[in-house]
């Protein structure tokens, strides 16, 4: 039955206050709706600073929908700085967004056709109504005011001396409440004095580049398709980087093996770009080619982001000696706090920490209380919870949209992550494919960036940062273009 047709006369489902009917918001996303109008109306002036919002369960009753919608429309206002509880004066707004860029319709003439060193900073700053870039989450839901409840616990707290040069190390308490978030969800019990806090996994990999080429080793395996980023970390330290083939089982070891490389970058919780977890049997093989005295490198990557399926331990649970294990907040919080962790063999911990030392003398103490607070108070673990709810829905939007406007592509990788990876039969460059989609406002990643040897097109789609209605429209562009005169003689039907 047609939606805009269906109780077309229940005026129930509409409220005088700024002409809400909630008959427009799209199948699954009323919250996602009702945010984005109240914000609208607060940008355009509707809602002027000072204007006091209906109570939720008022709202809710004149929508017709459940208080439950409201109050968390609210709740990302509230998180982004827009509205605040002020006690008997109820909900109000407090503050107006920053401007959005204006919708570009053309992409910039400059699409990056070539992955060049500099090609995710030119992807970036390509103006798009729409950014499908995988990696990020949804950044709208950051823990604001939990954030900032923690930070004047942690102040309140801090003598003159904290403010000082700490552990290149890190701050104790974070390592600790780092050794017991891995412990709780990924399954690695690890003595706090093993932690080595860095500035995200990428520097946590270029740490490694430096004590790894200070020991003569100069090849580092890599998956394929595999992270373009992580793979030019290495390259720029003059590392070669032999691509080994990954399947549904994940990185083919016995390729591994082949290839004569003494470490290995891997992703095997959740393969980036594939989505793929590494099986049982080919971990058993990996643990040999370990005891052979091969080194993993652990990038616990989109680990906790899981939905249709039971969790997968990391390797670093299974053994100590011959792993380098990395993980970040990134994906958890923001990648602009920029935190992660390293854990490295015992052989290995001096250097890596002299490392540190001579980069930066250490991360930014604050930010590594605060998120101490979180850990230790549970407050990370509710917005992981938080996190699964909001990026599922928007993945089964993605996944809807995917099977009405492009029905002939194969979907990797549903059951975990924060991105979805699309391959095409055929035979036809994602890259231009790509280029036109920003043409027409929407922002992806070509598969082929990924990969070193030859393989199928595709695209690697990020779902969680966007609101569902963007979603949809964005897949039914692809569609479009990709139906486009140019592209239809390259397909196979």
């Amino acid at each position: 039955m047609d939606r805009a047709k269906e109780g077309a006369d229940d005026w129930s489902k509409a409220t005088d206050f700024l002409q809400l009917d909630v008959r427009e918001a799209p199948p699954g996303g009323l919250s996602d709706w009702l945010a984005g109008r109240l914000r609208h109306a607060i940008t355009d002036g509707r809602l002027p600073v000072g204007a006091r919002l209906p109570p939720t369960r008022v709202l809710a009753g004149e929508l017709g929908v459940s208080r439950g919608v409201v109050t968390e429309a609210y709740r990302r206002l509230a998180e982004s700085g827009q509205i605040a509880g002020r006690g008997r004066t109820g909900t109000v707004v407090v503050a107006v967004p920053a401007a959005s860029p204006s919708p570009v319709v053309r992409a910039p003439s400059g699409f990056p056709v070539e992955a060049g060193p500099d090609v995710f900073e030119s992807l970036r700053a390509a103006p798009a109504r729409i950014d499908l870039s995988p990696g990020v989450p949804d950044l709208a839901a950051f823990p604001r005011a939990a954030w900032l409840r923690a930070e004047r616990r942690v102040l309140d707290r801090l003598s003159p001396a904290d403010f000082g040069y700490g552990d290149p190390r890190g701050a104790p308490r974070f390592r600790a409440a780092v050794a017991q978030w891995l412990a709780r969800n990924r399954g690695i019990a690890v003595d706090p004095d093993e932690v080595v806090v860095v500035a995200g996994v990428a520097q946590a990999l270029v740490l490694l580049a430096r004590v790894l080429a200070a020991e003569g080793i100069s090849t580092v395996a890599v998956e394929d398709p595999g992270s373009l980023g992580a793979r030019r970390q290495f390259q720029g330290w003059g590392f070669a980087t032999p691509p080994v083939p990954v399947d549904g089982d994940g990185v083919r070891v016995a390729d591994l093996r082949a290839s004569g490389a003494p470490v290995a970058l891997l992703t095997p919780a959740h393969q980036f770009p594939t989505g793929v977890v590494l099986d049982g049997g080919r971990r058993r093989e990996l643990l040999r080619w370990l005891d052979e005295g091969g080194l993993v490198i652990e990038d616990d990557y989109d680990a906790e982001h899981r939905y249709d399926r039971p969790p997968v331990p990391a390797l670093r649970s299974m053994r100590a000696d011959g792993i380098c294990y990395a993980g970040s907040v990134s994906k958890l919080l923001a990648p602009a706090l920029r935190v992660g962790w390293l854990l490295v063999p015992g052989e290995y911990r001096s250097a890596v920490v002299a490392a540190k030392r001579e980069a930066d003398l250490g991360n930014s103490v604050l930010p590594q209380l605060v998120l101490a607070e979180l850990v230790e108070t549970g407050e990370l673990e509710r917005q992981l919870r938080l996190l699964r709810r909001r990026h599922r829905r928007r993945r089964d939007v993605m996944i809807a949209a995917l099977a009405e406007h492009l029905p002939g592509a194969r979907v990797h990788g549903a059951s975990a992550g924060l991105h979805l990876t699309i391959t095409f039969d055929g035979e036809f460059s994602d890259v231009e494919l790509a280029a036109t989609a920003l043409e027409r406002g929407v922002k992806v990643q070509p598969l082929s960036w990924h990969r070193q040897r030859p393989g199928p097109p595709g695209l690697v789609l990020g779902y969680a940062a966007s609101a569902t209605g963007d979603l949809a429209e964005g897949i039914a562009v692809l569609g479009s273009a990709l139906n486009e005169r140019e592209f239809d003689h390259r397909i196979e039907a």
